[in-house]
């Protein structure tokens, strides 16, 4: 069996104007200083990345490389969740997500689309670069305002979005085979790929693309009432990432699911740090790490309570005690009988 790395943490809630967050050296030495060993990069944020250059130029990623192992730090990942949720946006979300492209696009849905797409041709290269094999993003979304079946839909509608969805990402799909980098989407509500089905269906359209693949996050699973345990069983083989999310439902007589428009101290659903929610995290590291999952377990922090700094302390203890020491050796070993095949047959009287 492998072993997983960690603990990483996901820079994008952390980074900011303010000190040590505010560059890759110091938010670097900060998150070392706690414990962790890796960072997965947001590429949107030019205090941490300018992802063109990086995709242009070896030299850049090894200076980058050489600030986070000055600190004993590795690059876990590089992440586009805001520009792969450009790719496709429903024209009721138009204005929400403007505000995740650069301003020349901006009110350009089109325009915006386009820039959109050569930021993740520009990740590829970049991950390349790196020398890493699996990148993060979300997949945007065309269906998602039908959600819910009422009213009903025209015939036809989901798979028109599916096929549009696939049509848009099979090209950056190829890219990213082109340098032997895995794509992984993350499974959100928001997204079209919010689920196992939804998941398959996108995998469908791009004839079970090799690159199309999984950021396991289990938070968002417990706040559907998905089982999220089985997800592992069904999906472990496209399961590339992992984010380390804790959250918990809590329904009641006046909300469930969909938690009655509260803000997010307020809903049945909601996210909290590691530990202090719902999920059953040593179940989970156990699971991948019997399906042979080595990639990274990355802290996402998402805490409507606690303090982002209090998440961070916590949580790099709380994966380092969570990552399992694989073993090579059966536990029943010192009763072998140490038999072999001529002795097996007589055992069985053949």
């Amino acid at each position: 069996m492998k072993k997983i790395k960690g603990p990483g943490i996901f820079l994008a809630q952390f980074v900011g104007d303010d000190h040590p967050f505010n560059s890759l050296e110091n938010i670097s030495k900060w998150a070392s200083e706690l414990g962790y060993k890796g960072v997965q990069i947001p590429t949107w944020d030019a205090r941490l990345i300018d992802l063109k250059k990086a995709s242009e130029s070896k030299s850049y990623c090894e200076d980058l490389m050489g600030i986070l192992n000055k600190y004993n730090m590795e690059l876990a990942e590089l992440s586009t969740h805001l520009q792969g949720q450009l790719i496709a946006v429903h024209p009721a979300y138009d204005k929400l997500f403007d505000g995740f492209a650069a301003e020349e696009v901006r009110g350009k849905p089109t325009a915006r689309q386009e820039w959109a797409v050569q930021q993740l041709l520009y990740a590829a290269k970049a991950s390349k670069n790196f020398g890493l094999n699996a990148h993060a993003t979300f997949s945007g979304a065309l269906a998602w305002p039908y959600i819910y079946p009422w009213p009903q839909t025209p015939d036809g509608l989901i798979e028109d979005a599916f096929d549009e969805l696939a049509k848009r990402w099979l090209p950056i799909l190829n890219s990213f085979d082109d340098v032997g980098v895995d794509l992984c989407y993350e499974i959100h509500p928001g997204e079209d790929l919010h689920d196992g089905i939804t998941f398959e269906m996108f995998l469908e359209k791009l004839n079970n693309h090799k690159r199309c693949n999984i950021l396991y996050d289990p938070s968002h699973f417990v706040m559907q009432h998905l089982k999220y345990l089985d997800f592992i069983d069904l999906y472990h083989e496209r399961i590339r990432m992992f984010h380390v999310k804790d959250s918990e439902l809590n329904s009641s007589g006046k909300q469930g699911v969909y938690s009655g428009y509260q803000p997010w101290l307020s809903r049945a659903g909601r996210f909290r740090s590691p530990g202090d929610g719902q999920v059953d995290f040593k179940s989970i590291f156990a699971k991948l790490t019997g399906y042979d999952f080595d990639g990274w377990a990355v802290l996402e922090w998402e805490c409507c309570i606690k303090s982002p700094e209090q998440g961070a302390r916590e949580g790099s203890h709380f994966i380092k005690n969570l990552i399992i020491e694989t073993t090579d050796k059966a536990f029943d070993d010192f009763a072998s009988a140490g038999t072999d095949k001529e002795a097996n047959k007589k055992i069985l009287g053949i």
